[in-house]
């Protein structure tokens, strides 16, 4: 049987395949393709039973339909999230659709850790400048975390991960979640309501899933109770954060720094080389002019270990599905919708 996958990068195909052929030893054919998925090119998976996807594709009801035509009965995204995916839709045209619910936390609560000292001790512009043998210090003061006070949205692994390494730079941690997390209480966190970490964080970090309840998490409200010298940095979903609201602020002048690993209109130009078009998208155009912004291009899991485990997870999933099991990654079963 052909398995097709769609988004596969070019360092991720290797750990895929190595993770496929050890899993199936020449019982199944592994075809990785570069496209997105979405509405043109639903036509390539024509009679493949398994698509694996990725979380930049674009899997509504009509992208469903066209692949449960096509012969497709199992959707395995190699991602956490799973926003991209009409469940309902799915569950009406009997599919199973799996995801990856754990890879390394490390991945993203590291790089996020990246975004908030480079934002904080101005290391882009002071790179740019010193390869061009500028060797002033003017522009890039920054300040000391310790004794700070660390704001972490959302305390699963993710945000776990980098309350621990908070509290070895000596920061205060304030914490908001819908339940508390033992691990991070005996950090030494305080829970407190949305409204008072903001307003009392000197850096928030945003480990939360994307679900309607925080869509614009970080919204109009919410950033004009942060510090005007406070440092927010986004490495999980890109609509937590309102782009209109955040843009307004910085232009008011507010924020030490904003370090962005997620944009909430990304598809379509994240993972995509769009170096020799004109940039269509004004907001995103507007938030490069800021100096203290700092984005990336939906990286943070990117480390070998990280995409390694997706990919063992995502074989995984496949193997289920050929047995008929379902495992606590699978979103839709036929059995169960």
């Amino acid at each position: 049987m052909e398995i097709v996958a769609y988004g596969v990068l070019a360092d991720e195909e290797p750990l895929l395949r190595d993770a496929f052929d050890k899993a199936f030893a020449g019982r199944h054919e592994l075809r990785c393709l570069g496209l997105f998925l979405d509405g043109d090119t639903v036509p390539t998976a024509a009679g493949s039973e398994v698509v694996l996807s990725s979380v930049n594709d674009t899997l509504d009801a009509g992208v469903l339909r066209s692949l449960t035509k096509g012969g497709t009965r199992l959707i395995a995204q190699r991602s956490t999230g799973y926003n991209n995916i009409d469940l309902t839709a799915a569950k009406e045209l009997g599919l199973t659709v799996a995801r990856v619910s754990y890879y390394s936390p490390y991945s993203v609560a590291e790089f996020a850790w990246t975004l908030a000292l480079a934002v904080n001790r101005r290391i882009v512009r002071a790179a740019h400048r010193t390869r061009e043998f500028d060797f002033r210090l003017d522009g890039l003061m920054g300040r000391d975390l310790r004794g700070r006070t660390a704001g972490v949205a959302g305390t699963g692994k993710i945000g776990a991960a980098f309350a621990r390494i908070a509290h070895g730079f000596g920061m205060r941690l304030l914490g908001w979640d819908v339940a508390e997390n033992p691990d991070c209480l005996a950090l030494g966190m305080e829970y407190v309501p949305r409204e008072r970490l903001f307003a009392e964080a000197d850096l928030i970090s945003l480990h939360v899933p994307l679900l309607p309840e925080t869509h614009h998490l970080v919204d109009a409200k919410a950033l004009g109770l942060m510090k005007d010298d406070a440092i927010l940095v986004n490495s999980s979903r890109g609509g937590l954060v309102d782009t209109d609201a955040l843009l307004e602020t910085l232009r008011a002048g507010r924020l030490s720094g904003v370090g962005l690993d997620v944009y909430e209109e990304e598809a379509g130009v994240f993972f995509l080389d769009k170096s020799l078009e004109v940039m269509t998208d004004e907001r995103l155009a507007r938030l490069m002019t800021f100096n203290n912004v700092l984005i990336t291009s939906h990286q943070a899991y990117f480390t070998r270990d990280a995409v390694g485990q997706i990919a063992q997870t995502t074989v995984a999933n496949i193997e289920d599905y050929f047995a008929g099991r379902s495992g606590d990654n699978v979103l839709v079963h036929p059995e169960t919708s």
